[in-house]
């Protein structure tokens, strides 16, 4: 966490791969390949192909090849499937009456700076890890991107306990607004303990009917019953020097949630999310079908 996300680099990879290999998309940013350099993109297309014995052993084929079957196999079904459940849950919000969208680990979220029309009466707040924060400022000023007006950037570590105040402190939030929180990526890295207070506390700065969306690894998750794809992201995440910490049950994560005065609205598992979020892309591209990740669900609460 003390320098840029390298998770947060790879998702940015696997998006942008995604956006520019096909016509119709499970998620489309086309921003994300101009937030990595042509040396950054290589580097890790590179690495990703030659990795291929380590995610598919016994796998024949053309490096390039190697490199569309790991990302459309393990790199890219998180990244895609939860973004495109978050704003489509995000979409619905702001019909709703939603004017104020929170992301948290925004990373290299480009949603503010692809913003339908409809986003417009949204104040989006980006909040992040002062290192990687300040390393997406430096990339989008490179691109010389005009900063939307209802943008607005705070720098916080979650683990301080002071994070919530820097929130409060930006003179453009308003605690009295419904608003929707994205969490994605997040569970996977923090103590239940933790992850658990970081819901409480994030349920305290909004007002009944404001929702957070999130994805989350399920209880089998570190156990031999995982799926293959879900055993080899925990090695990847770990040599990647950002371990996987915790895994939840529904039954848990209900309790956990109902006590941070939150409701589960929806929920989606792999087979669900294969199903309602992936149907279209699978249909147009069936040599490079894509599942939902192993062992993963989508979750959208509702404060009550």
């Amino acid at each position: 966490m003390e320098n840029k996300s390298l998770t947060a680099l790879v998702s940015a990879f696997s998006r942008a791969y995604h956006a520019e290999h096909n016509q119709i998309k499970i998620f489309d940013d086309q921003l994300a390949r101009q937030l990595l350099t042509d040396e950054e993109y290589e580097n890790i297309a590179s690495n990703m192909s030659q990795a291929i014995a380590f995610f598919q052993p016994g796998f024949a084929g053309s490096q390039e090849q190697a490199l569309r079957r790991i990302v459309d196999h393990q790199l890219s079904p998180s990244p895609l499937g939860r973004a495109a459940f978050a704003e489509q849950a995000l979409a619905v919000a702001a019909t709703l009456g939603a004017r104020q969208y929170i992301v948290f680990a925004a990373g290299y979220d480009t949603f503010a700076y692809r913003q339908p029309e409809w986003a417009a009466k949204l104040q989006i707040f980006e909040i992040d890890h002062p290192a990687t924060a300040a390393d997406k400022r430096r990339r989008v000023s490179a691109l010389h991107l005009d900063a939307p007006s209802n943008l607005h950037c705070i720098s916080a570590d979650f683990r301080d306990p002071d994070w919530q105040d820097r929130v409060l402190a930006n003179p453009a939030f308003d605690p009295a607004l419904i608003s929707f929180s994205s969490l994605l990526g997040i569970s996977y890295y923090l103590p239940k303990d933790v992850f658990k207070q970081f819901l409480s506390a994030i349920a305290s700065l909004l007002p009944t009917g404001s929702s957070i969306v999130f994805d989350y690894p399920d209880e089998q998750t570190f156990t031999s019953q995982a799926g293959e794809r879900a055993q080899k992201q925990v090695m990847m995440a770990a040599r990647a020097g950002e371990p996987m910490q915790a895994s939840y049950s529904y039954s848990e994560l209900e309790q956990m949630l109902e006590e941070a005065d939150m409701l589960i609205y929806q929920h989606l598992t792999p087979v669900e999310i294969t199903g309602q979020l992936f149907h279209a892309y699978n249909d147009s591209q069936p040599a490079h079908k894509i599942t939902a990740f192993d062992n993963v669900n989508y979750c959208l609460a509702v404060k009550r």
